[in-house]
């Protein structure tokens, strides 16, 4: 008993540190468009080619992802680049989420 109180003792600031250095080294961060009963597919594929540039090709690969597998990543970099993805997204009314690259 004695060892699992101390290893979560030893743990917790190992974790703290690890989560400081990844604040520190910029942890990536994945924009992801969620599958919505609402928009078409054409112009899902519209909204991704305007926002991230995709030529029609890359932006109709990640709207059949959406479409098939719920879900696409469409970009992971900077969290506040993410942001502002994610908010543009959501302004054309794409269901978005951000999420930490592991």
């Amino acid at each position: 008993m004695a060892f699992d109180n101390a290893s979560s003792t030893l743990s917790s600031p190992l974790l703290e540190e690890k989560t400081e250095l990844d604040e520190q080294l910029g942890t990536p961060w994945k924009v992801i468009v969620l599958n919505d009963p609402v928009n078409l597919m054409n112009y899902v594929v519209m909204v991704f080619k305007k926002v991230f540039g995709y030529n029609d090709t890359k932006a109709t690969k990640h709207m059949m992802e959406v479409h098939e597998q719920g879900k696409s990543v469409l970009w992971v970099g900077e969290r506040e680049q993410a942001e502002n993805y994610a908010y543009q997204l959501q302004r054309w009314r794409l269901q978005t989420i951000l999420e930490k690259d592991d």
